[in-house]
């Protein structure tokens, strides 16, 4: 079986029907889906997910994305909706965090000073109840680098990986997983395909980050997670190994860096 370590699964694209793609995914030998909150307005949405579907487990957290309409309130109240959630078995990470400096309206100076201020107060309620963190890294791979150094969460991942491979190794070194998804499947990405074959294998996960990030028999439809085994293979292709080695790996690479995924799955209740 797979994990899709990042999928956004309560997504408007999937029109209503998240709990049949949840379905789909599981048909087709997806076992896990860990679903990250953006906002304070979808955690409710994400963790009833994990209730109604066997193989979806949540993340609570505010996307840097997000950030611009957040209030500092939102942070008290994530503070305590993680404490209750501490309690739920399916809830497994602090994410989606991190910074975004692509989008030019959030490099603005007084958007950057947020977007930090934001991330690090989230990193500490991820050290402060021993959780891993799934992180956005996009433009901004030294920046988030330098928080992670500070603040010191327990490990984590980083979401989308397309840095160089001396982050990659600052994060790995750091006990981080690099996500790794759609985008290594264009011929066109040198860079993140170069990546995803030459890093160490139990350094990678897999993620749809669906419905975004579709791979390249899929784009420009939406993705879905029941793609990640296709995914899986390509990366198997590339890295000339097989399919099942892939699998395995990842799959346990996915439970080291979410030790509650571990722990509900040894659990049964999945």
């Amino acid at each position: 079986m797979w994990t899709d370590t990042h999928c956004h699964l309560d997504a408007h694209e999937f029109g209503g029907q998240s709990r049949d793609v949840a379905r789909r995914a599981a048909a087709a030998g997806v076992s896990m889906i860990v679903i990250p909150a953006v906002e304070r307005g979808n955690f409710d949405a994400v963790a009833q997910l994990a209730v109604d579907e066997p193989n979806v487990s949540y993340a609570l957290g505010i996307h840097p994305i997000c950030v611009p309409n957040a209030r500092d309130e939102d942070l008290v109240f994530l503070r305590e909706r993680v404490e209750k959630a501490m309690d739920d078995p399916r809830f497994v990470a602090i994410g989606e965090i991190g910074l975004d400096f692509f989008i030019p309206m959030l490099c603005e100076p007084a958007m950057r000073e947020k977007q930090d201020r934001f991330f690090r107060e989230q990193l500490r309620i991820a050290r402060d109840f021993d959780l891993p963190v799934l992180m956005h890294v996009r433009r901004s791979q030294d920046q988030v680098l330098k928080h992670v150094r500070q603040v010191r969460p327990p490990g984590g991942i980083a979401h989308a990986f397309n840095g160089s491979f001396q982050q990659a190794q600052i994060y790995i070194d750091l006990g981080f997983k690099l996500g790794f998804g759609g985008a290594m499947t264009f011929t066109r990405a040198l860079q993140i395909r170069r990546l995803a074959t030459q890093l160490p294998l139990e350094s990678i996960v897999l993620e749809t980050d669906a419905p975004d990030i579709s791979p390249a028999w899929v784009h420009p439809a939406i993705n879905s997670p029941e793609q990640l085994p296709a995914i899986g293979a390509a990366l198997a292709d590339m890295r000339g190994v097989p399919v099942e080695e892939v699998r395995l790996a990842t799959q346990d690479n996915a439970l080291a860096a979410m030790p509650r995924l571990r722990k509900l799955r040894e659990s049964g209740i999945t």
